[in-house]
């Protein structure tokens, strides 16, 4: 049975080792450059199959060299694309990420052929993704096709998680179709006008509706929809860098709400998973399944 269905972004990322950001009008050196395969969408597709669960993709690339290696980093994860269509008409989407010493990141994003995906057209078109478990969504594709598709899944049984990532303003329908919202302390913020963590996780927690809020070193809180707290540590690792820490965290809490985890067990599991994706070098990720990540868990006493 197909587990879990992901619609959402593909991005080939250019990262850029600099000592830090730079500021307005400054022109940095720099120390090193790499491609990766990105896009918030892929990167939690890959996640969600990496760690165990059969995992489908719906997205849109350009026909150009991109595109091509977008499609290959997904078929190399085991992600089924069947419904990854393209658009000759415009480029594939693509982003300049600035990766600084300590490990931090920014990074702008041009969504390309992310954005013409026709919302009209899934949920007929894309009528194998409706049938998954659970559908994972994030906003760096419209939100007409992000609506859309929650409400073909939903209509299917399926349960929506709701990544919204990166903050943008949305409908109030978007947040109702959603079973669990998860956001970083920026997301929370801009959705809530609240600077304090827990009284913004206390604005978006609904009864229809989980809340898991992901606060990076600081570990994650989260409330469930009978209205039970509970907080999870952060893995105590070496931090490398944390770009795409969050999209793993997603892929993987998805991928154990598939395999029938409760939202707790789900949350320790992914952030353990996000912690030793940020600890471990980039070449090594594809190393990383749900054996290393339950083995971490068992030494682990937080």
């Amino acid at each position: 049975m197909i587990e879990v269905a992901v619609v959402g972004s593909l991005h080939l990322d250019i990262v850029v080792a600099a000592p830090r950001l730079p500021a307005r009008d400054e022109t940095l050196i720099g120390s090193a450059w790499h491609t990766k395969c990105g896009g918030k969408g892929g990167n939690q597709a890959v996640a969600a199959a990496r760690f165990g669960a059969h995992t489908l993709f719906g997205g849109q690339t350009g026909t150009d060299d991109f595109g091509d290696r977008l499609r290959a980093n997904l078929v190399a994860a085991g992600v089924d694309l069947t419904h990854v269509g393209s658009d000759p008409g415009q480029g594939s989407g693509m982003s300049v990420a600035i990766t600084e010493a300590a490990g931090e990141y920014g990074a702008v994003v041009v969504s390309g052929a992310n954005l013409t995906i026709d919302a009209a057209a899934i949920t007929t078109g894309w009528a194998r993704l409706w049938q998954a478990k659970l559908l994972l969504l994030q906003n760096e594709v419209p939100e007409a096709v992000n609506l859309a598709a929650a409400r073909a899944a939903k209509a299917a049984g399926a349960r929506i998680i709701f990544n919204a990532a990166p903050a943008r303003g949305m409908a109030g329908e978007m947040l109702d179709l959603t079973d669990v919202l998860v956001v970083n302390r920026v997301e929370a913020r801009m959705l809530t006008g609240e600077d304090d963590p827990a009284r913004a996780l206390r604005a978006l927690h609904a009864p229809t509706r989980d809340v898991v809020l992901t606060r990076g070193g600081d570990g994650l809180m989260a409330m469930a929809r009978d209205g039970a707290r509970f907080d999870v540590p952060a893995l105590p690792v070496k931090l490398l860098s944390s770009h795409g820490a969050g999209d793993c965290f997603c892929g993987a809490l998805a991928a154990r709400l598939a395999k029938g985890d409760a939202l707790e067990a789900a949350c320790r599991f992914a952030s353990a998973a996000a912690g030793l994706f940020v600890s471990t070098p980039e070449e090594r990720h594809a190393e990383l399944d749900s054996k290393t990540v339950e083995t971490m868990l068992g030494d682990w006493p937080g």
